[in-house]
């Protein structure tokens, strides 16, 4: 039926079970073949039928069911138009704090310039269009990223950037915008924000993660260069995958009790790989597996590739399984020395120097999670109606609101000066100076994730603890917000990691 233009008047004569239509911002929809579809049963749209239904609708669901179903928008009202804003792919949300101060334009910043600028928008709008559809789908059936996804992004070097600068970058102009030698720990956090956005926990580590943690490694420390090389290719070019298995069911931030044994060759020429590795995000898909072990004398980092003798097994957590995460099984697993990583039995020092990226990362991501949180807050408190009130005119309501703004506005602060600082050190400078003050903002941010995700559940009330319509983004976050909390360091012991930094060098005229 073509698009007419209907006064209220016209739509209240269709208020019948089998000739129902109703009003939803403007906009007139002819409901009389989906009553039987509808998800919510068919007596809450009669009771609506013939009537202005926007205030009903906006109560229960979100904008993208309107979406979803377009085609059955028969019309418009007569000398009206619509007064929802409609985010369109790239554009900032017009909901004040869903958007950190500098991407706003009445707000300055110290940090940002033109070229922050230009890649934002430019990875938003990739992010809109290519990533969030697929994190999405995969976010529910569990399956793991498309290669069509990884190819799309290796074309545009996405996956180079990913890994934050370095030379792997020169040479290169980044969606256009930006030279490979000018990106810096302010884009990397760009990056890793806008990413995020897709609202897709298990798939937001399932795209890739384990490679952002792993290959950083290889690039740092492969003392054959032509491996590093070819392994570097390989995988920035997408056609093969990597991950870090350092976590055993034995030992997970205490290192040094890892039972994973790599054993020499009475030729020197292998190593021998044998023990198990758990919860290794995107072990399920990877080739390469970047494997702290114990050697003779210490603990070595060596890359082992999958081959005859490596076994994965799906892990199932409290995201999806999108993440790929696995239980590892090396029996007996040959390895060329080539393949070590740094020196052998020093690999704690490759572990370690790897570690402060990857924290930064996580802080970027949970504090860019705690802000879409406040945003669907927002505006679930401004469209709710309860006790014949909006939500947000209850003080109890904006009191829960201004502790979740305060959170989310505060760690932003900390996370903007700290990339400034990363971007004005050397990787060594990074690893003497900001172990601590990286370690105690992942620590604070889950902390605050803590505090958001339970004040935002009690907002959104059950629709908080359901997977499905206005309340799934706060449902997801309360259930997995902990992975931020635990991988890559558990709160205690970053926060512990941060005092003992503080006071390693105390100055003795202080005591």
């Amino acid at each position: 039926m073509p698009h007419q233009v209907l006064t209220r008047a016209s739509v209240a004569a269709h208020n019948k079970p089998d000739d129902l239509w109703i009003i939803v911002d403007s906009r007139v929809y002819d409901l009389s073949d989906f009553v039987d579809a509808h998800p919510g049963g068919s007596v809450v749209l009669e009771q609506v039928a013939g009537t202005d239904a926007t205030s009903a609708f906006y109560n229960l669901h979100r904008q993208e069911v309107l979406q979803k179903y377009e085609d059955l928008c028969i019309g418009t009202i007569e000398g009206e138009q619509s007064e929802v804003i409609v985010r369109k792919d790239g554009e900032l949300s017009p909901v004040r704090y869903a958007e950190p101060l500098w991407l706003r334009p009445e707000f300055k910043s110290p940090y940002f310039q033109s070229s922050h600028r230009a890649l934002q928008r430019r990875v938003r709008e990739f992010v809109d269009k290519h990533v969030t559809p697929e994190a999405q789908e995969k976010e529910k059936d569990g399956t793991y990223i498309s290669q069509a996804l990884i190819d799309r992004m290796a074309e545009i070097d996405m996956l180079a950037m990913r890994l934050g600068p370095g030379k792997h970058l020169q040479g290169k102009m980044l969606m256009g915008v930006v030279r490979g030698e000018e990106f810096d720990y302010l884009h990397d956090l760009v990056v890793a924000q806008e990413f995020v956005r897709a609202n897709a926990r298990g798939f937001q580590d399932g795209n890739l993660a384990g490679m952002m943690i792993s290959l950083t490694a290889v690039m740092q420390w492969m003392g054959d260069q032509g491996l590093k090389e070819k392994l570097k290719e390989e995988v920035l070019s997408g056609r093969k995958k990597m991950c870090l298995a350092i976590t055993e069911a034995f030992a997970g931030s205490d290192v040094a009790g890892l039972r994973t044994t790599a054993t020499k060759t009475k030729d020197g020429k292998f190593y021998i790989i044998r023990g198990t590795k758990k919860w290794i995000t995107n072990g399920m898909f990877s080739d390469y597996f970047v494997t702290g072990c114990k050697t003779e004398k210490g603990f070595s980092v060596i890359l082992v590739p999958r081959q005859e003798g490596v076994e994965t097994t799906l892990i199932k957590t409290s995201y999806s399984t999108a993440a790929g995460t696995a239980f590892v099984e090396f029996n007996d697993v040959k390895v060329p020395v080539n393949h070590l990583l740094g020196e052998e039995h020093k690999g704690f020092v490759v572990i370690m120097s790897n570690f402060n990226h990857e924290r930064f990362m996580m802080s970027c991501a949970v504090i860019r999670y705690s802000r879409t949180v406040v945003e669907e807050c927002l505006k679930w408190c401004n469209q709710r109606i309860v006790f014949g009130k909006k939500l947000i005119e209850q003080p109890a309501i904006r009191q829960k609101l201004a502790k979740m703004i305060s959170h989310v506005e505060a760690n932003q602060a900390w996370l903007e000066s700290v990339a400034y600082q990363m971007s004005h050190m050397s990787y060594a400078q990074q690893s003497k100076h900001l172990g601590g003050p990286i370690g105690l903002l992942k620590s604070h941010a889950t902390r605050s994730a803590h505090e958001i995700a339970d004040e935002a559940v009690n907002i959104f009330g059950g629709r908080g603890l359901t997977q499905t319509g206005m309340g799934r983004v706060v449902e997801q976050f309360h259930r997995t917000y902990k992975f931020d909390a635990i991988l890559g360091g558990t709160e205690e012991i970053l926060a512990d990691l941060g005092v003992r930094q503080a006071v390693k060098n105390f100055p003795k005229a202080m005591l």
